[in-house]
């Protein structure tokens, strides 16, 4: 929730307690507000609806919307000056829209950007249902930005990321985070392997996000990036990188996936996930998968036999 406009003629008044503001909420409902709470909750608007109503001038104003103001544009300049430097790394040029990265490829006569953004979207596809030529998204659906994200990894090959404009959609109901698991239990992990002689297996689930459906109702419309699409409105239907609820239905899939292991979540920790197991030679000890987000470290004396099991069950369970 958060101020859209201010209400009325009125729309300053003190109290025995203070300055209030009549604020209009973007559900429609309108409350008196103290302005120490939307100074502390909503500076930002609060300082440029005062400006726009030229109250700036106002006791409650006049010493305290030319520092807010004045301290967003530093925060602007600053990020600004950091986006635009890094244009480059390992001496490679990074590109910011997809235009761009193919620019460069025409220039240096290589196709590593197209490559690295038609793998990224082969493997996006399934996030979305295009809609006919001129067919609008059905009532109740949210428009949001979407854009590529533009990496140079350490054995220098490019690295493009679909990425989706959440800011845009409202915070859902549910939880809207995937927690991860602590530094102090990866270090009691290690130790646990030396001790019991357990390999140590590390693993990445690619695309983890897709692997679910989304929780909102949200559409795009196809960028270049879509190639002979784009323009073409698309229902995002998977939980993309970038949407607000991607993280917390990856969690819950991966852990509905680690239950059905017969993996259990350690109560000192909720990303501990452990499963009593026994040894060739008879020995009785815990294997263990650490998680942290879509990336694993797996301690066990059957860690392939583990990392199958886990592939199967993510490829063979219902959508």
């Amino acid at each position: 929730m958060w101020i859209t406009s201010y209400n009325g003629n009125k729309q300053l008044r003190r109290t025995t307690q203070g300055w209030n503001l009549c604020v209009q909420w973007k559900d429609g409902s309108t409350s008196w507000e103290t302005l120490a709470n939307l100074k502390s909750s909503h500076l930002i608007q609060t300082a440029e609806y005062a400006i726009q109503k030229n109250i700036d001038s106002e006791p409650a104003f006049r010493w305290w919307v030319p520092h807010v103001l004045n301290e967003r544009k530093r925060a602007i300049s600053v990020v600004k000056t950091r986006y635009l430097k890094r244009n480059q790394k390992f001496g490679n040029e990074i590109p910011r829209t997809v235009e761009e990265a193919l620019l460069i490829d025409k220039e240096t006569n290589t196709t590593y950007w197209a490559d690295a953004i038609e793998k990224e979207m082969q493997n996006n596809l399934v996030a979305f249902q295009l809609l006919e030529p001129g067919e609008k998204a059905p009532p109740g659906y949210t428009f949001i930005k979407c854009h590529m994200n533009f990496e140079v990894k350490m054995d220098f090959t490019r690295k493009a990321r679909f990425v989706t404009g959440g800011h845009m959609t409202d915070p859902p109901v549910i939880m809207t985070y995937s927690s991860v698991v602590s530094r102090d239990s990866v270090r009691i992990g290690f130790i646990l392997a030396a001790l019991n002689d357990l390999e140590l297996v590390a693993a990445d689930i690619g695309n983890a996000h897709l692997q679910e459906n989304t929780k909102e109702k949200i559409y795009a419309i196809a960028g270049p990036e879509f190639g002979e699409f784009q323009g073409r409105t698309m229902i995002i239907v998977r939980a993309l990188y970038g949407l607000k609820s991607s993280g917390a239905a990856w969690h819950e899939r991966f852990a509905n996936t680690l239950y059905d292991m017969n993996f259990k979540p350690s109560y000192a920790d909720p990303n501990v996930w452990m499963r009593a197991a026994v040894t060739p030679n008879g020995f009785k000890y815990y294997e263990y998968i650490f998680v942290y987000v879509d990336d694993l470290l797996i301690l066990s004396h059957q860690t392939k036999a583990i990392v199958k099991s886990a592939i199967t069950h993510l490829s063979t369970e219902g959508r």
